[in-house]
């Protein structure tokens, strides 16, 4: 009697241990941490499409977004590369995402040296100041850099200006083609890039 129930019971735990699909064994990253938890598809999953134009990409926030970067993580797939903006706050971020021939920082004006033969300028629309939002901010000090995603050379800054926070993704090649997501729980802003 006791043998099947602590079968059972093993089963059942096995079972919700895989239940997890974050790829981080349900350890929650650090607010600030650039990670490189994106890695290579499954090799069972069907692989992502890779994106298939570079055309600016367009799409509307929520009403009640105020949404803060939490996080910067790249990552490698089969034909593309990602970039993954972890959003705090609430709400859902809208987006602008195009390619730019300079970054130009909003408010300051500034030029930011970025490295790469493209620019692409992501607005994270919905966002709002950290002490708005109550949400820790990721710090932007340095590019956030991922050598296995050799596609990305580097993703920089992400400050906020007038409800929009305003990065630059410095871009291997002529203005590859991208496409641009939104995912939920985690609040998330996906960018992928083609690298073939």
């Amino acid at each position: 009697m006791r043998t099947p129930m602590l079968l059972t019971i093993l089963a059942a735990a096995t079972v919700l241990a895989g239940c997890d699909d974050s790829g981080s064994a349900g350890l929650a990253p650090s607010p600030n941490a650039v990670t490189s938890t994106l890695g290579a598809a499954s090799t069972t999953a069907d692989p992502e499409p890779v994106p298939v134009d570079a055309a600016p990409k367009r799409g509307a926030e929520s009403r009640d977004a105020m949404l803060t970067v939490t996080g910067v993580r790249i990552g490698h797939h089969p034909g593309f590369e990602r970039v993954v903006y972890d959003l705090g706050g609430t709400g859902e971020p809208g987006w602008v995402v195009e390619y730019t021939d300079r970054a130009v920082q909003d408010g300051s004006g500034t030029v930011l040296d970025v490295q790469g033969g493209s620019i692409l300028e992501v607005r994270i629309l919905g966002s709002a100041y950290p002490f708005d939002t109550g949400v820790v901010p990721f710090d932007n000090s340095e590019p956030a850099r991922d050598p296995e995603a050799p596609g990305v050379l580097g993703v920089y800054r992400t400050i906020v200006f007038e409800g929009e926070t305003q990065s630059f993704i410095g871009v291997r090649g002529d203005r590859p083609p991208f496409e641009v997501r939104t995912a939920a729980d985690p609040t998330r802003l996906i960018v992928d890039i083609a690298t073939s």
